[in-house]
């Protein structure tokens, strides 16, 4: 079982997590989506596509663009479609 934390708050816990390129993409009903707030933020990806983020708000606090997902992919990257990773500091253990 996977879990991504921040500021002591457990953001995402899943044992169905699929990992590429050494992050793991957690399903989007196992994200507790109170914790993330939308960005303006969008990075492309050549093989996956358009990357859209979340800022990660936990207490007040917020980790800005610490979450990303890809809302449309490419055929190569399917299984991972609307799927939400993390990082900057968002520790993702097990």
């Amino acid at each position: 079982m996977k879990k991504a934390i921040w500021n002591g708050k457990v953001i995402a816990e899943s044992d169905k997590t699929v990992n590429i390129e050494g992050n793991a993409y957690f399903p989007p009903d196992s994200v507790n989506k109170e914790f993330l707030e939308e960005s303006d933020t969008h990075t492309v990806c050549p093989w996956k596509g358009t990357a859209s983020y979340y800022d990660v708000v936990v207490d007040g606090k917020k980790n800005e663009d610490a979450a990303w997902y890809y809302p449309k992919v490419s055929e190569l990257a399917k299984n991972i479609e609307g799927y939400i990773a993390f990082w900057h500091g968002v520790e993702v253990e097990g």
